[in-house]
């Protein structure tokens, strides 16, 4: 397994230029940002004298080398942590669909094998499906003909255009959508497969697929045990 990680980015909205800038200065070519809204009160806001709760989420790979330079430049240049700024963490992914999507989610960025994690051998899986704007249709029916069940969409910008054009070939677009859809981890490849075959390149969505190990979960009903 690749030491390849998700880094999350939950900052303020007005620092996002910045942050942008850090991803960008340590070869993290590829990143989506997603707006949000933090839930501070305005009593809690007024006393850390702050004037919003507006964030913009960052998703970011990153190998485990790349997160070692990047928190120390977090904490040291960019104050991560300090109440107003934000916080950040990070997710192992267990799998990345194809080499040439590994090779363009990680381009600039040393790359190195390591034994597998136990907190891989879990019953589900999140899949995070990042394709060009106006294709969750085709991703969630490429989807869903590998028995997946609904996903849920974010509307998020990217970066790394080059990259997919060198890597994948094809023209990724600046506004993206991601789907983050629940598998059952013996389902996990054939759902994967699916979208890269139907969703993927050469197809215009272009979609690329990765997945996060879940540990438990609670309300999700899927096919198989409806048939049980």
């Amino acid at each position: 397994m690749y030491a390849i990680n998700m880094a999350v980015l939950i900052v303020a909205r007005e620092l996002k230029d910045k942050f942008a800038e850090v991803l960008a200065s340590e070869n993290v070519q590829v990143t989506l940002s997603v707006p949000g809204r933090g839930t501070a009160t305005s009593e809690t806001l007024d006393f850390l004298g702050l004037e919003s709760s507006e964030r913009m989420v960052f998703f970011s790979i990153v190998t485990e080398e790349s997160w070692t330079k990047l928190k120390k430049i977090l904490y040291r240049d960019m104050y991560i942590g300090v109440p107003g700024v934000g916080v950040a963490f990070l997710m192992p992914l267990s799998s990345i669909g194809g080499r040439r999507t590994l090779q363009y989610l990680t381009d600039g960025q040393e790359v190195t094998l390591k034994e597998e994690s136990t907190l891989q051998n879990t019953d589900f899986e999140l899949l995070i499906i990042i394709a060009n704007s106006g294709s969750i249709d085709i991703i969630m029916d490429a989807a869903r003909s590998a028995k997946a069940t609904g996903g849920t969409v974010l509307h998020a910008k990217g970066t790394g255009a080059e990259q997919a054009k060198r890597f994948l070939g094809i023209s990724l677009a600046e506004e993206k959508e991601m789907a983050f859809v629940v598998v059952r981890t013996t389902r996990k490849n054939d759902v994967m497969r699916a979208v890269m075959e139907q969703a993927g390149a050469p197809n215009p969505a272009g979609a690329i697929v990765f997945s996060v190990p879940v540990t438990d979960t609670a309300g999700i009903r899927l096919p198989e045990e409806d048939e049980a």
